[in-house]
């Protein structure tokens, strides 16, 4: 498997981990008979851990499909490996700054992100032949 391969797991288990503390943080008030009341995630922390999740939910698909059709294309493996392993950085960076309330910074490494799963999936235009 590709650095890149592994990073496509590695996006998923971020944002099940992201959601995972939130959980863990109100341990006395989550109910897992109940698990996505409203209530819960309504205010401060769980309410960012839920946006930082669902935003985690959102990207995985470019990400995945730039990362398969980049090596599907046989663009430069080093190359792919490099912008996959930098999306995960900017998107640990981005879960970091969406708990800890930081609104700019957050969209900045959004932004970060996007560009990166941009750039991966352009990567086959580096390609031989491209």
């Amino acid at each position: 498997m590709t650095i890149a391969e592994l990073c496509l797991p590695g996006a998923v288990l971020l944002y099940i981990l992201t959601i995972g503390l939130a959980k863990a943080s109100g341990r006395k008030g989550f109910d897992n008979a109940d698990p996505r009341d409203p209530a819960f995630y309504a205010s401060g922390f769980r309410k960012r851990a839920l946006g930082a999740q669902n935003n985690g939910i959102e990207t995985f698909p470019l990400f995945a499909a730039a990362v398969l059709l980049a090596e599907m294309r046989h663009a430069p493996q080093g190359l792919i490996d490099g912008l996959a392993a930098g999306f995960i950085a900017v998107r640990i960076g981005y879960v970091a700054a969406y708990l800890s309330d930081r609104p700019t910074l957050r969209s900045t490494l959004w932004t970060m992100g996007f560009a990166l799963t941009l750039a991966i999936f352009f990567a086959p235009l580096y390609a031989p032949g491209g």
